[in-house]
């Protein structure tokens, strides 16, 4: 991990400069009142007495943006692997790992962010200790934001935040888990991106309503959808293809999940095509009513349970003592998949 930590620093300058470029953007256009966000809320007009919100919101594109990119090369690593000399698997794997450390910390300072803007807008509050645990509770426990959007938003948010931990830096763990383990409980990253999108279009501001830029973001969900219905339909690794016929032909309900699975992405292309030749998504308009938040708490709850019970599940089936050890594991790999890495 430390190699990677030290290989991540150019990348995550990279993403410094580019949060930089993103709040200069926001402030100059709340300065010449062609900001989304002050259109949602006029009280944020005065961009040097809120810094720290436009900050925030910086860190939060970032994050979006280096999450897909993320996405994208570990889609390519995973799937059908282009044909350029420039971008070998072993490359393609380096700059996963290293985004993917870079996105964690955007998430992170995103969050600071918010929480240090709690902290100075609570001024009311009796004490500072007061106002620390109050922006501490609504920052960054799950459920603690009590009131309107944030409710479900910031709720979403902390889950892709906590989620992506594990499941992120599970690689650094396979000499105890077994590599056949972190690759299972990896692939549950793209709930964390899944979160991430759906947190975005729910609180940020510069995509509260209809319209070109939120119409932008559903549009770039597009290249990720398909190329994961192609990491599906032809994995680099020959296990995880899907044999309906034949001696390798999997067992009935593995095989029928991972049908379904092909399917959804296919549904999901066809409803992010609807979405991005309408431009309409169901959300809100600036004259009309906006319909009601959706899904209600436990819902989500209800949803981080069942993941957690999918992983749990996945980890005790893979765990190394089940399979033979992680030695034996990478020996059977070995000899199964001799051209995968």
């Amino acid at each position: 991990m430390k190699a990677d930590l030290r290989a991540a620093g150019p990348d995550a300058g990279i993403a410094l400069v580019v949060t930089g470029a993103i709040f200069v953007w926001l402030y100059v256009r709340v300065g010449n009142g062609s900001s989304a966000t002050v259109q949602v809320m006029p009280h944020l007009a005065d961009a040097d007495r809120y810094w720290m919100y436009w900050l925030c919101q910086a860190f939060g594109w970032s994050g979006l943006l280096w999450a897909w990119i993320t996405i994208v090369f570990s889609l390519l690593r995973t799937g059908p692997r282009p044909r350029v000399r420039w971008l070998p698997p072993a490359g393609l794997e380096k700059l996963h790992r290293t985004t993917s450390l870079t996105t964690i910390a955007l998430m992170f300072l995103h969050a600071v962010m918010f929480f240090l803007e709690e902290v100075r807008g609570n001024e009311g509050g009796a004490t500072w200790a007061g106002r620390l645990w109050d922006a501490f509770v609504k920052v960054f426990v799950p459920g603690g934001y009590a009131t309107g959007t944030g409710r479900i938003a910031i709720l979403v948010g902390l889950l892709a935040f906590y989620l992506a931990i594990p499941l992120g830096l599970a690689y650094y763990l396979r000499q105890r888990t077994g590599s056949r383990m972190w690759r299972a409980l990896h692939r549950f990253i793209i709930v964390v991106y899944v979160l991430s999108v759906w947190h975005t279009l729910l609180y940020g501001t510069n995509v509260w309503y209809d319209g070109a830029f939120r119409t932008l973001v559903w549009a770039l969900q597009m290249p990720i959808a398909a190329m994961l219905l192609l990491r599906l339909l032809a994995p680099a690794r020959p296990s995880e293809r899907l044999h309906l016929r034949g001696p390798r032909r999997g067992r009935p309900l593995p095989l029928t999940a991972r049908a379904a699975g092909r399917l959804a992405v296919v549904a999901t292309v066809a409803g992010l095509a609807a979405v991005v030749a309408t431009g309409v998504d169901g959300g809100r308009t600036p004259d009309g009513a906006s319909p009601g938040l959706w899904p209600e708490r436990w819902v989500i709850w209800a949803g981080l349970l069942a993941l957690t019970l999918a992983a749990v599940a996945v980890a005790h089936r893979l765990r190394p003592s089940a399979v033979g050890g992680p030695a034996r594991e990478r020996r059977g790999e070995a000899a199964a998949e001799p051209g995968a890495g």
